[in-house]
């Protein structure tokens, strides 16, 4: 991942309102003055694609629009909601990692007229999205088609194929489905075998177990597969059971075979370590190979993006998603609304889309078909199994368990914790299990 600023750029402009955010400024303009605070993109060159259509919308708008683009490294991103939703004053609209917005329900404006007709002219939202963006019956802000990543696995086509007799390409083919034989051997159980003779051959998975976004969103398929959960949906508690201790027995095979330091990683760690040549794999979108490609570009061409192994239960994918929410107390509701949509429109999708080389995955079903995914190189193709296909179900971390409670259990890592716990603290899986137990009792009552 590349550095991150908090950097700020002021647009001006006028002009028209476009058709499909006509329905939002009820004149000729939406006019006036907006704040936004957008997520800081990891991918080079991103921002600048965003930046570019808020221009054009703020022309067209005669709106003084501001965009702040904030970090996710360090929380700032999160840190920055929470502030502004407690002091009732800040962006007009902001962007929310994962279930941040679900945390602010009672702070976001309900953006109902702005999803239906986008849902109608770009299909329907993923589910596990739709779970997390639609609260009490309404949906609390947009899913960001902008940022909105899931963390497949990105792999060394040539170390996969040098020392573990598998061809990347093969198994997971450009515009063609998955090779079944090669996929179905594509497990959890085959992952322990192969991350032993990667770090017998000095190239160890990149896999990370600290407490930011990467760490918290990859361990949850691996629980998920095991058919475990923490919390089911109806806020029991859930995590003492024999799947959990299943997961947890993998994951104590799994870290010793880890980098030694991957308890302390952060959403960086596993970038750089893939880029640097050492990584064999990490969990990761796309934004560590176009990095590679243009500081390590050995490395790049080499960089092959394909689905998560399987487990008892299945293949998962997380997805972390950004959602756009506009706060109750904004000054001008109806320009941001109007930003809203002209950003979801198909055009302004395939911009940015196109400009994040693929890293993002529109939430909306019909917004999939772009070339982008099969065309992106070197190698060419290498991202085309990034967005979810075939067997793979893209799930929301910690869903289903309710937003307050799915919250608190991502944003204080219970998992990785839980992880270390019985990996590297000394304590058995059944100490582990207990302490979350507590944990998640603490998060019910809250």
């Amino acid at each position: 991942m590349r550095r991150t600023l908090l950097t700020r750029r002021t647009l001006l402009g006028s002009a028209a309102v476009t058709a499909l955010a006509a329905p939002f400024v009820h004149g000729a303009y939406a006019a006036g003055k907006l704040a936004v605070g957008f997520w800081d993109h990891w991918v080079p060159g991103a921002n600048d694609t965003l930046t570019k259509l808020c221009n054009e919308w703020a022309a067209r708008e005669k709106v003084d629009i501001t965009i702040d683009y904030i970090t996710s490294q360090a929380d700032k991103l999160n840190l920055t909601q929470a502030a502004e939703g407690q002091a009732k004053s800040g962006h007009d609209m902001l962007t929310f990692l994962a279930w941040a917005a679900a945390a602010q329900v009672d702070n976001l404006e309900p953006v109902d007229d702005v999803m239906g007709p986008l849902i109608q002219a770009n299909g329907k939202i993923a589910p596990g999205i739709e779970f997390v963006a639609k609260q009490e019956g309404h949906w609390i802000a947009v899913p960001a088609p902008v940022g909105s990543p899931c963390q497949p696995a990105c792999g060394r086509i040539d170390l996969f194929k040098d020392v573990l007799g598998v061809d990347l390409t093969k198994m997971y083919p450009v515009d063609a489905p998955a090779d079944k034989e090669l996929a179905d051997k594509w497990t959890w159980a085959y992952f322990l075998e192969a991350a032993a003779k990667l770090q017998a051959a000095g190239h160890p998975m990149g896999v990370g177990y600290g407490v930011t976004n990467d760490s918290v969103g990859w361990t949850d398929p691996v629980l998920r597969s095991f058919g475990g959960a923490l919390v089911d949906k109806d806020g029991n508690i859930t995590v003492k059971s024999d799947a959990t201790r299943e997961a947890l027995e993998w994951f104590q095979k799994m870290v010793p075979l880890s980098p030694s330091d991957a308890s302390a990683w952060d959403d960086s760690s596993n970038n750089k370590y893939l880029i640097s040549g050492q990584g064999a794999l990490i969990f990761n979108p796309p934004s560590a190979w176009a990095v590679a490609v243009r500081d390590n570009p050995k490395v790049g061409e080499q960089l092959w993006t394909f689905p998560m192994p399987k487990g008892p239960k299945g293949r998962f994918v997380d997805a972390v998603p950004n959602f756009w929410g506009v706060w109750k107390f904004s000054q001008n509701k109806a320009a941001a609304k109007s930003l809203l949509t002209f950003l979801c429109q198909r055009s302004s999708v395939a911009q940015t889309v196109e400009a994040s080389k693929g890293y993002d995955v529109p939430p909306f079903e019909g917004l999939h078909d772009f070339k982008t995914w099969s065309e992106e190189g070197p190698p060419k193709g290498t991202n085309y199994n990034y967005p979810p296909r075939g067997d793979v179900e893209m799930v929301i971390p910690y869903a289903p368990a309710p937003a307050r409670i799915a919250n608190q259990i991502y944003a204080q890592a219970t998992l990785p914790k839980m992880i270390a716990k019985c990996t590297t603290q000394g304590q058995t899986v059944a100490q582990a299990i207990d302490w979350a137990s507590i944990e998640l009792e603490g998060f019910s009552r809250s």
